[in-house]
């Protein structure tokens, strides 16, 4: 990623290899709903204006004029699991390789723009997407709307940026990988382990040989494909005026041609029926880490719903039951960290398959089988009695205080993805405003019966990291 990011989103690459398990039918999910046509009283109201161009550009536009300032954000749909099977790590080659010039900017000059207009930007890549994003005074969204036409119309892609670029990447991986203290921990780690789709499975990163072996008709495939207008979401948040944002929407954006939309591509993830185990020793750690993982219901079904309450129920702030258990009482460790798409985004800013993921240090003497034991009582709690009323009253008001933060950090930004995502995954950034009803509607029953269908050891995988090169592998 280019040296520029802001650390909040540098977690963000990852390998796969997956332990191939018996291909059992997939699991039966329930059709997605489509979003709730009426609220009695949203609580979130976001206001959203989305239209599409000609070209098949989706643009959705939300008006705050709060501060005077917009966020403008980019997101094509290509991620680290809708990559070609030979063209592993090039979603993240393309992040780095959007900054290195266009059809009317030199090398960076994207960069400096936005920087000495005193604003901000960044780029990531996830699971289904990869998003380039910018915060800048509202006066210049005009020069910064011509600015992201020019490099999805004509990118700068030749052979030197493409070497220069490779080796950057690869440069990265070693650093903030393959010699870091866990590193890929439990990002590269638990979806290699928990997942068999190879689209789930592979190296998030990519394979240094698919990356050496790139030419330069491969990468600019890659850029007609996956770079193209109809497979793209512009969002623009903040003080603007609407009239005006549109009439430069058009004149910078409707004239780029759109691409053959990319092949389709399955990332459906087998139905996990046996518990899944592994561990690796890490030679630059010092003490051992324990993460686990459960796939997730399908989004927008009841049960997705259910589980976001469950991860704030189990493993968020020091009111949760797994903190309590492991923190508190126990003293197993001094931490936990979960959540669904955990490490690379939140419970909705993704598409495909998911898990749930829970991490906790601890110290040798202190072995994850005790911790795997405080966690499995737990859970065997929540699947054996129903939650009271007052605490699924008070675990829908933390994920409420969840999803408010998510819509407000970074300048807007936060809101700008939530938008962004709904508009590229469910063409309708307008469900935002829906999720608190959801949530709401969520029972006692329905937790019970999430923790029983979801939250077993069939479902799960169990990762362990064994500190020191010199001690045998295996189990701490």
């Amino acid at each position: 990623m280019p040296p520029f990011r802001a650390a909040r989103t540098a977690a963000l690459l990852f390998a796969a290899c997956s332990t191939l398990d018996a291909q059992r039918p997939k699991r039966a999910a329930p059709a997605a709903p489509s979003a709730p046509q009426t609220a009695a009283t949203p609580r979130l109201n976001i206001a959203t204006d989305y239209w599409t161009l000609g070209n098949g550009l989706r643009v959705v536009f939300s008006r705050d004029t709060t501060a005077p300032t917009v966020g403008v954000g980019v997101y094509y749909k290509v991620g680290f699991r809708t990559e070609p099977r030979d063209r592993t790590g090039f979603a993240h080659l393309f992040e780095h390789l959007m900054f290195q010039g266009s059809q009317n900017m030199g090398k960076m000059q994207f960069v400096k723009l936005i920087e000495n207009n005193g604003g901000i930007l960044n780029g990531s890549t996830r699971f289904d997407f990869t998003n380039y994003y910018e915060v800048v005074p509202a006066h210049v969204l005009e020069t910064i709307l011509w600015a992201e036409a020019d490099r999805m119309r004509g990118l700068q892609i030749d052979q030197t940026n493409i070497d220069n670029q490779r080796d950057v990447v690869k440069n990265e991986v070693r650093v903030n990988v393959q010699n870091q203290p866990y590193g890929g921990f439990p990002w590269i780690d638990l979806p290699m382990t928990a997942n068999t789709n190879w689209a789930n499975a592979h190296d998030f990163y990519g394979d240094f040989k698919d990356l050496d072996a790139a030419t330069l008709e491969n990468a600019r495939t890659f850029f007609r494909t996956y770079y193209a207008p109809n497979n793209a979401v512009l969002a623009v948040v903040g003080d603007f005026n609407p009239a005006d944002a549109r009439a430069w929407v058009l004149k910078y954006f409707s004239d780029i041609k759109a691409s053959e939309p990319p092949p389709p591509l399955d990332v459906g993830e087998p139905h996990q029926a046996v518990e899944r185990t592994h561990s690796r020793v890490d030679s630059l750690a010092n003490r051992p880490a324990l993460g686990l993982a459960w796939h997730v219901p399908p989004r927008w079904t009841p049960e997705w719903f259910a589980m976001g309450l469950i991860d704030q129920l189990l493993a968020q702030g020091r009111d949760s039951r797994l903190y309590d258990a492991l923190v508190q009482r126990a003293n197993l460790t001094g931490e936990i960290n979960a959540g669904i798409n955990w490490g690379l985004g939140n419970q909705f800013n993704y598409e495909g398959p998911m898990l749930w993921v829970v991490t906790a240090y601890h110290d040798t003497n202190k072995p994850a089988s005790a911790l795997l034991t405080v966690i499995d009582k737990e859970l065997d709690l929540l699947r054996a009695k129903p939650v009271d009323a007052a605490t699924l009253t008070r675990t829908k008001t933390k994920m409420r205080s969840q999803l408010y933060g998510i819509a407000d950090e970074s300048f807007g930004l936060g809101k700008l993805d939530l938008l962004a995502s709904f508009a590229l995954f469910d063409g309708d950034p307008a469900r935002v405003n829906f999720l608190e009803r959801g949530f709401d509607a969520v029972t006692p029953a329905l937790i019970q019966k999430v923790a029983k269908e979801w939250l077993n050891k069939e479902n799960r995988t169990v990762y362990t990291i064994v500190p020191g090169a010199k001690t045998s592998g295996g189990a701490p």
